[in-house]
């Protein structure tokens, strides 16, 4: 049985989509924490005030949106933002959004 959840192709990103995904600000701040960690970051580890429902939703539109790409290491499920692919995409957006998210205290 196959644990890694569905992510659409780089072709297959669409600009409304991925910014009605950074509307929120829990999203931004998880598209954030992840450019700042460069490296994988499991669901239960990021710095956000929301429960564990509501953070699985934002993940999953995070991911349903091409920003983060998620996979299983043992029982953890780790997110990886998809810069290099949203760069070439969509060029100086995730600049934007992470330069903004880091002067905006929540």
């Amino acid at each position: 049985m196959e644990r890694t959840p569905p992510h659409p192709e780089k072709e297959q990103f669409d600009l409304q989509r991925v910014l009605e995904a950074l509307v929120d600000p829990v999203r931004r701040s998880i598209v954030a924490q992840l450019d700042a960690a460069g490296e994988d970051v499991a669901c239960g580890a990021f710095d956000i005030a929301v429960s564990k429902s509501t953070a699985t939703h934002h993940f999953k539109v995070l991911r349903e949106a091409g920003l983060i790409r998620q996979h299983y290491v043992g029982t953890s499920r780790m997110n990886t933002l998809r810069r290099a692919e949203m760069d070439e995409t969509f060029p100086g957006l995730l600049d934007a959004i992470t330069r903004q998210v880091t002067r905006t205290p929540w």
